[in-house]
């Protein structure tokens, strides 16, 4: 699903180089591997990334990359385990779904990640993802479990409540990136979720972007919308400004 082509980066932001490194580190007996960017002075708050069905690619050290080189330190975290990427579709349809029956595991690897990530860079933190990281994001959102969390995004990302599961009032505030010709979250998702946000009177904002489909943001495919990833960017950025005071 991803190719990066970092020419179109540029488009977004300037890009310093940066020494990024991969981590590892260890959940539930398994090993582990994600990757930490630091800001260069001194940092504005934590992001942690979670990644897509296919794993952490260059794809979300790419966006760590971004983000550190816009003030925050970025963890891209690991929830299938180290050295493992699947590249056909069947195989990426297995992991999500292992993680989707066990959403206990789900929440535990999420949690490993953050707790790995403060180890680095203490404070707040918001929480974002893309695809089935975006799903991710929300498991742990309703879970209550994460601490001084200053909010969750979610890119394209499953919107469904699962049985059983509830938004706690609580909730920081989230932001919801989503695009308008997504056949596979639909906007009947979108409305679904900003009734049971409302409910719990969680202070949400959805984004919809018109002609985007799922998996906009992915630069190089040919579902990348320039405008709209551009344009959620700018939605996430002041995101961050406004929650990582």
């Amino acid at each position: 699903m991803k190719s990066v082509v970092f020419g179109l980066i540029g488009a977004l932001l300037p890009l310093a180089a940066f020494a990024g490194q991969n981590v590892t580190y260890s959940s539930g007996g398994g090993d582990y591997e994600g990757y930490m960017a630091k800001s260069s002075g001194a940092s504005k708050g934590l992001v942690v990334v979670i990644h897509d069905w296919d794993g952490l690619t260059d794809y979300e050290v790419k966006r760590a990359d971004m983000l550190a080189g816009m003030g925050y330190d970025a963890f891209a975290v690991d929830l299938y385990g180290k050295g493992n990427r699947p590249k056909e579709t069947g195989a990426k349809k297995a992991e999500t779904k292992k993680l989707y029956t066990d959403r206990e595991k789900m929440r535990r690897v999420i949690l490993a990640g953050l707790g790995e990530a403060r180890k680095m860079s203490s404070g707040k933190a918001v929480v974002m993802g893309y695809c089935f990281g975006g799903a991710a994001v929300l498991e742990l959102a309703r879970s209550g479990q994460a601490k001084d969390i200053a909010g969750y995004a979610t890119f394209h990302g499953g919107l469904s409540t699962p049985k059983g599961q509830s938004y706690p009032q609580s909730t920081p505030p989230i932001l919801v990136a989503h695009g308008g010709a997504d056949t596979s979250i639909t906007m009947d998702h979108v409305a679904q979720l900003s009734k049971e946000l409302e409910a719990t009177k969680i202070n949400y904002e959805i984004q919809v972007y018109s002609g985007a489909p799922h998996a906009f943001t992915v630069f190089g495919s040919k579902r990348y919308r320039k405008t709209a990833d551009m344009q959620s960017w700018g939605a996430f950025t002041d995101f961050l400004n406004t929650n990582l005071k």
